[in-house]
């Protein structure tokens, strides 16, 4: 006994011993209902304020998480105090909770996180678990976290029945309310409060109006599609809950929930892993219907026939050239590939605007352009303005000018970062044979003021580097530069698209199309860098190369050799 109380005195003097350390304390509540009500945060807050005060710990900063689950790490503030704890010029050294389950309930998490900070050379520590850093108290640490994480998963699965048991009983649970309905309080049992769904009527005729649409289209047209629907509702100004534009998904979903027939489903999927769960699962809560039935069941059919896995649209085959490059120029969404059947029944395929083709012409009055026109343009344009000597040449004539420029403030610095390492290197020759003299004694004062001079001459001798190799450039032969620019044009117009797509990334960063122009943007040093690169052994297989060992083995010369021999 009187040795583990020894052990636990001198656990707690090294704790003491924290005056010139800074402090940063995290406070969190598990749920929103507990951040508005309960006293938990001030009470947390008032006891790492004394803990500090009594160690003599400067409190510097403060990180409060209202209502988020200490399970997994998926914590704005929580992040946020790592992202500066692990900074190279980190605030604070210490980061202090009430306890080791505010921080973290899940036992590998904690682990993980707390070497995490120990590597960055910040402590943990909890002010009702004061634990130090040998072995033994590091299990009782793990211990302790496996106790918070069971007794987390004990609660998480008490919550869930009683959820499930509020469903069956008719009440709502506070998941997102379905446009159309409104969430109002009936009773009270207790401190809780017990809602229910109702039709919200003017949301309901919105319900009502896109279920039209699609059986029957409006008075000027028959049955409309997702799509079209869409365009529509956009169009006439109609808006979602949020007042943002509708999209194809939330239409989708709007005549695919059972809700609007009166069955609002309960534990229908996995809240981490958003998994279907098996129907037995499920809990049918019954709120007053917006459409019937019969309307739905069609509506249903409807959606199943024109499902692209029962009836394939017609499709193309191999991968697209610009894909990932176009974007439209109004609105920066991407041009993604589209079909269309002529009157002759031939199938022809164009870029268009993804801003105008799910959200309408509202968000973007959108463009298209036919696939076979805007590839050649772009594989044209480059090879006859971009990929010729000439032009090569000029644009690296333009970047050793540029660098030229550069070079008078580049060899300024140098100056300055060589003489700051030679007056450096001098100061330590002093006192190194000062030392050897006998004039001084190594004392703490002396190893500080070496310390301090070697750390500065490494950072301008590091400096120095930097700029020796930055600055070094090497003018390329005419015959190279000719080289890549008929490498390119040939690659451009010919081969696999992968290739293809591979080598136009290389030069091309982005590609702009507007109602009259078609901008190609790229990067002078980026051409640089390919010309530079040509002759260079490639890395690797490259990973989107499909059947790169067309025979099969994996040294096919090594084979041969043996077959020889």
């Amino acid at each position: 006994m009187k040795k583990a109380s020894r052990q636990s005195t001198s656990t707690k003097s090294t704790l003491v011993d924290e005056s010139s350390l800074r402090a940063c304390s995290y406070l969190r509540v598990s749920t929103g209902r507990q951040s508005e009500n309960d006293l938990s945060i001030p009470d947390q807050r008032n006891q790492i304020v004394a803990f500090c005060a009594n160690r003599g710990l400067a409190l510097t900063t403060e990180f409060i998480e209202p209502g988020a689950s200490g399970m997994d790490d998926s914590r704005r503030e929580f992040q946020k105090m790592i992202a500066q704890a692990t900074d190279s010029d980190r605030p604070f050294d210490v980061v202090i909770v009430h306890s080791y389950s505010r921080f973290f309930r899940d036992a590998f998490g904690l682990e993980m996180y707390v070497r995490k900070l120990a590597k960055a050379g910040v402590r943990l520590i909890s002010i009702t678990q004061e634990l130090g850093d040998d072995p033994s108290q590091i299990m009782m640490r793990q211990v302790i976290a496996l106790f918070d994480e069971y007794q987390s998963r004990e609660n998480g699965k008490h919550v869930k029945r009683a959820m499930v048991e509020n469903a069956r009983q008719g009440f709502h649970n506070g998941s997102p309310v379905a446009l159309g309905y409104v969430a109002k309080e009936v009773e009270r049992r207790g401190n809780r409060i017990k809602k229910k769904l109702f039709i919200d009527p003017v949301e309901a005729e919105v319900v009502k109006f896109i279920f039209k649409l699609y059986q029957f289209g409006d008075s000027q047209s028959g049955p409309m599609g997702i799509k079209a629907i869409v365009t529509f509702l956009n169009q006439k100004g109609y808006r979602t809950r949020q007042g943002a534009y509708f999209g194809i998904r939330t239409i989708h979903c709007i005549l695919t929930n059972t809700t609007y027939i009166g069955e609002s489903i309960f534990n229908r999927r996995d809240s981490k892993t958003h998994q279907l769960k098996d129907k037995a699962e499920w809990v049918v809560v019954n709120v007053p219907p917006i459409i019937s039935r019969a309307q739905f069941e069609d509506v249903q059919a409807t959606l199943k026939s024109r499902d692209p896995k029962v009836t394939p649209p017609r499709v193309t085959t191999g991968p697209i050239l610009l894909t990932g490059l176009a974007f439209c120029s109004s609105c920066s969404g991407a041009m993604t590939l589209r079909t269309g059947t002529s009157r002759s029944g031939s199938l022809y395929r164009y870029y268009s605007c993804s801003t105008c083709a799910h959200m309408g012409k509202t968000a973007c009055k959108g463009r298209s352009i036919r696939m076979d026109k805007l590839d050649t343009l772009v594989t044209n344009s480059l090879a006859e303005k971009l990929l010729s000597t000439d032009r090569l040449a000029e644009i690296l004539t333009t970047i050793a000018e540029q660098r030229t420029v550069k070079s008078a403030e580049v060899d300024s610095r140098l100056l300055g970062l060589r003489a700051d390492v030679l007056e450096t290197e001098t100061k330590l020759k002093r006192l190194y044979q000062m030392v050897e003299d006998g004039c001084t004694d190594v004392d703490d004062i002396l190893k500080e003021r070496v310390y301090t001079l070697k750390k500065a001459r490494d950072r301008a001798q590091a400096a120095l580097d930097r700029i020796g190799t930055n600055n070094m450039f090497t003018a390329l032969p005419l015959r190279t530069i000719e080289a890549f620019g008929q490498m390119m044009r040939n690659n451009l117009s010919s081969g696999d698209v992968p290739f293809r797509k591979a080598y136009l990334r290389s030069v091309v960063s982005r590609i702009e199309v507007d109602d009259g122009m078609i901008r190609i943007i790229g990067n002078k040093l980026a051409i640089e860098q390919a010309i530079t690169d040509q002759n260079s052994d490639p890395a690797g297989v490259r990973c989107f190369v499909r059947k790169w060992r067309p025979h099969g083995d994996s040294n096919p010369g090594y084979r041969r050799e043996r077959a020889m021999s």
